[in-house]
């Protein structure tokens, strides 16, 4: 995975901005955003809203799998 692609969100438990999410998945919120859920590889979870052109890039990229 290139590092540059990955899915950037702000860990709570940490305090640390622009982490790069790792095993991220994409799903649909009910109100039709996009939501990344994942971990920082510190065991801490993570997630992330999305646009939904960012959302499928991730997913084109591989990056992130799709969970809707």
């Amino acid at each position: 995975m290139d590092i540059s692609k990955a899915i950037k969100a702000y860990c709570l438990k940490t305090k640390e901005k622009n982490v790069p999410m790792q095993d991220a998945e994409i799903s649909k919120t009910a109100r039709g955003g996009y939501m990344a859920k994942g971990h920082d590889g510190k065991g801490n979870k993570m997630s992330a809203m999305m646009g939904e052109a960012a959302a499928l890039q991730a997913i084109k990229d591989g990056v992130a799998t799709k969970k809707f």
